[in-house]
């Protein structure tokens, strides 16, 4: 598995510019084998993580990314392959190349097949950890698409009515374009995502509820017990165990690649299977969606928060103030 830095993200111990990280970034991309384009993009994204606040999967994530580059689990040459497909359904055969670029390629195709059919859905297998899920909706959104992802992972989920790891945390994302401001959900199968319990960890703190489980199989609050079994808790208790294995199921049909079981056989996450769907919105239902955010929020229209609006709050916080980083990493990338 590719673990997280444990450290926490938000509170930082200072600012960064968002040219600068990105540009150390990629400077480090290219000492370890990447080509200037693919580095490029990688580093943008990365980047784009923290900005966001998902620190996890931003600075947090990159010194744990170049190990898994030179461990061979990511091979920066390579490049995506389509393997077959018809109309609007395509496959791709990833080569192990950097998740990020596998997966903004094949929502790139996925977008341009709906711009054709009206739906586009792009498989891969063999591809890498796409990092933040939430980066490909904001990519469909951003292009006018309804954008929805999913990926599975190696086995840290326990099914309900069992205490060993045999799901994945397999994460899944929805977006709808909107011009106010796009509406993202970007959400693992378990209670509290891995990085989220990293987090209470550095904080020395339990988690508000039960997460998963200790190493005698009881319910625990506290996160560190979690990390280290890999055992955490499905969202709704039944009902996440079962999104979970069907995302395995949707996965490894449409794609023909490794399910959870095997990707956890191999010992590493490398080589998961990974979906991308765009589909093009009719225009004439803007103005159902915002009746649905108005209901929703009504009467705490400040407190109640639609997916993705945090994330665009912090982002504009981020570009007038600097993007807060770990001053310990900060200081491993530049060492690199």
């Amino acid at each position: 598995m590719i673990s997280l830095s444990n450290v926490k993200s938000e509170n930082s111990d200072m600012n960064v510019d968002f040219t600068r990280l990105q540009q150390e970034f990629k400077r480090v991309l290219l000492k370890t084998g990447f080509e200037n384009a693919k580095a490029d993009l990688c580093a943008r994204i990365f980047a784009e993580n923290s900005r966001d606040g998902v620190h996890t999967h931003g600075l947090n994530r990159f010194p744990t990314f170049i190990r898994a580059v030179k461990e061979g689990l990511v091979n920066p040459s390579a490049e995506p392959e389509r393997i077959d497909g018809m109309s609007a359904l395509e496959n791709w055969e990833g080569h192990l190349a950097p998740g990020i670029s596998n997966a903004i390629h094949c929502m790139d195709r996925a977008i341009s097949l709906a711009s054709e059919y009206g739906i586009g859905c792009v498989s891969i297998k063999n591809t890498n950890h796409w990092m933040r899920g939430g980066t490909y909706g904001w990519q469909a959104a951003d292009a006018g698409f309804i954008g929805i992802c999913f990926t599975n992972t190696i086995a840290n989920v326990t099914p309900w009515g069992g205490t060993e790891p045999r799901l994945g945390n397999n994460p899944i994302v929805i977006a709808v374009p909107r011009a106010e401001g796009h509406i993202v959900l970007d959400m693992a199968v378990s209670q509290y995502s891995f990085g989220k319990m990293q987090e209470y960890k550095f904080r020395e703190e339990h988690l508000p509820f039960p997460g998963g489980y200790d190493r005698e199989g009881k319910l625990t609050k506290e996160p560190d017990k979690i990390i280290e079994t890999q055992r955490a808790l499905p969202i709704g208790y039944w009902k996440g165990s079962g999104l979970s294995l069907l995302v395995d199921v949707l996965l490894t049909s449409l794609s023909g690649g490794r399910s959870t079981g095997v990707i956890t056989g191999g010992g590493s996450e490398s080589g998961v299977s990974q979906c991308f769907i765009a589909i093009k919105p009719g225009t004439a239902n803007a103005a159902l969606v915002e009746q649905i955010l108005e209901f929703t929020k009504l009467g705490h229209p400040e407190e109640v928060r639609y997916p993705g609006e945090s994330t665009l709050s912090k982002r504009n916080k981020h570009a007038l103030d600097g993007i807060p980083v770990n001053e310990k990493i900060w200081n491993e990338v530049l060492n690199m």
